[in-house]
């Protein structure tokens, strides 16, 4: 569940943005203020919002089992993660797109890259999954609610890093793709990194009416196209590498070797 969360006042030091960059030999070099040591870091990952099921998920455990899709995967999530901070002491201002049909792991590896950058750089991350985010934004509207719409999407909207999964998952109705909208624009417009996973494909193949997966040459899966506006899939491309990942139910295959 997303928190509405109180903006604590502007570090003098850094002036809000966690790090100090201090003179050097060249462009300078970058290292945490003062006000993002301490405890900051379980109290940053306590409030997340990562689901339990989760909260172990790092790159180090994801197993891809020698399977050459998900070893690509997991080094490209890690040259990510290294390489995350600039030269010039800022953040990366763009993110991923994990794509893939479902039990390849795309959540584990956002979340994996999550709390590694949560806990290298005390970043304000959080997890959301965007059916859950909507169902919670709906629940806005009764009147016992103590929750507001504006409060919930501003916690997301100002994460300094947000997992947004299973992007395209919800049915597109008009008000669901404004809130959509409103997320990403959000984001976009303050430069701030977000990882996306979704089951749908980014291929422009098809059409927003036409499923992938009754098209010649097999079997294939739905156009994120049919489930989101272009002009939101349009921007994915602005905001995010894309990481696609072909491969079989993975999480399936594990479990049934477990129960020979």
């Amino acid at each position: 569940m997303v928190e509405p969360s109180e903006q604590p006042d502007a570090c003098p030091r850094c002036d809000g943005r966690g790090w100090v960059v201090e003179p050097d030999e060249g462009s300078g070099r970058a290292r945490p203020c003062d006000c993002r040591r301490g405890d900051a870091v379980p109290r940053l990952l306590s409030a997340a919002g990562i689901p339990p099921r989760y909260e172990r998920c790092s790159l180090t455990n994801f197993q891809e089992g020698g399977n050459e899709q998900l070893l690509r995967a997991k080094t490209l999530c890690q040259r990510y993660v290294d390489g995350f901070l600039g030269a010039d002491g800022g953040f990366s201002e763009s993110g991923l797109i994990l794509i893939g049909p479902p039990g390849v792991g795309k959540t584990h590896l956002a979340v994996a890259v999550l709390v590694d950058l949560m806990r290298r750089f005390s970043l304000r991350g959080l997890f959301v999954d965007f059916t859950s985010l909507i169902h919670q934004i709906q629940s806005t509207f009764e009147p016992t609610s103590r929750d507001s719409q504006h409060a919930i999407l501003e916690s997301v909207m100002d994460a300094e890093l947000l997992v947004l999964d299973e992007l395209g998952a919800r049915k597109p109705t008009a008000w669901v793709t404004d809130i959509l909208y409103l997320v990403m624009n959000g984001r976009y417009t303050r430069k701030l990194p977000t990882l996306f996973t979704t089951n749908y494909s980014l291929s422009t193949v098809a059409s927003a009416d036409v499923r992938l997966d009754e098209m010649p040459g097999g079997p294939r899966r739905e156009s994120l196209a049919s489930r989101i506006p272009a002009l939101l899939v349009s921007r994915l491309y602005e905001m995010a590498q894309v990481i696609e990942i072909e491969s079989s139910d993975f999480r399936r295959d594990i479990k049934m070797a477990r129960h020979r």
